[in-house]
């Protein structure tokens, strides 16, 4: 189902995130705008939706019925959904190159008319929560086997609508549903507690009948295990708080707001591929 088929061709998941976040800057610095922090923070999350075996999907088939739905709240991260999905085979690895641009299906926030696997547009903030709770309702009720994964920052908690999202699938017992918040703590205007604290965000989301797991959003393993631990849970939806590092494995962004929306320059640029071709130095350390 993707070029990175693991009965075809082994390959890592640590290296296929690589790959991801390479295309990602190669991505913005060609469009010239975007956000960057965020796309590369949720890049190991979207390696184990594509390439973990965690998520069902058909690239030769985007509207296959049996698919699990993924909607992305958080749209304008959506070049690490774009990169993802390139490397799964839904399109060329050249058509990333188009990324902004006038006539390109690859637009600034995901839209569904434009692009064959894309579930739901994104936008206004908050409302990618009540649109999945809305098809795992559908899923529940109608008793569909696949399920629903929905990707939400930290930041849309600070959006009314988001706390509707919960409390509905909280008060259905949307088992169907998992939400995977990207806890990186900043935003654009700043950090998160700073803005608008969001802790204890555990304790809320139980409160409204959610079960929590809090991992490293950076392990591939605990990724996995915390996704098919939520396929386990049958009495209640299940939210995913994956601790991030916005820019990770890009040193001069990591953790830091100002890198929420801007691309690099040239300069910058030459710089974060080298990191993250080496893994910050770390391969260059291996072989000399």
């Amino acid at each position: 189902m993707s070029r990175y088929n693991k009965i075809i061709m082994p390959i890592s998941l640590k290296e296929i995130s690589v790959e991801i976040r390479e295309s990602i800057v190669k991505m913005l610095v060609e469009a010239g705008s975007g956000h960057i922090a965020g796309p590369l923070g949720m890049t190991d999350t979207f390696a184990v939706l594509y390439f973990g075996d965690v998520m069902k999907f058909n690239p030769q088939n985007p509207l296959w019925e049996e698919r699990d739905r993924l909607v992305i709240s958080n749209g304008h991260i959506c070049p690490v959904l774009y990169a993802s999905m390139a490397q799964a085979g839904y399109f060329s690895l050249e058509e990333l190159s188009t990324l902004r641009k006038f006539e390109s299906r690859l637009q600034g926030h995901p839209h569904r008319l434009s692009l064959p696997g894309i579930e739901t547009s994104s936008g206004p903030l908050g409302s990618g929560l009540s649109q999945a709770a809305g098809m795992a309702y559908v899923a529940k009720t109608d008793n569909f086997k696949w399920r629903v994964i929905c990707i939400g920052s930290d930041g849309e908690h600070q959006e009314g609508n988001w706390w509707e999202g919960v409390m509905f699938a909280g008060k259905n017992k949307l088992n169907t549903l998992t939400l995977i918040v990207d806890r990186n703590n900043i935003q654009i205007d700043g950090y998160t507690e700073n803005v608008m604290p969001l802790e204890p965000l555990r304790e809320k989301y139980e409160a409204f009948n959610w079960h929590v797991l809090d991992i490293d959003g950076h392990n591939h393993e605990e990724i996995i295990d915390a996704i098919n631990k939520a396929k386990a849970i049958f009495e209640k939806p299940t939210v995913i708080i994956a601790h991030t590092i916005p820019g990770k494995d890009v040193e001069f962004m990591e953790s830091l707001p100002e890198w929420h929306g801007k691309t690099p320059n040239i300069a910058e640029t030459v710089e974060a591929l080298r990191e993250l071709r080496t893994l910050g130095g770390q391969l260059e350390t291996e072989h000399t």
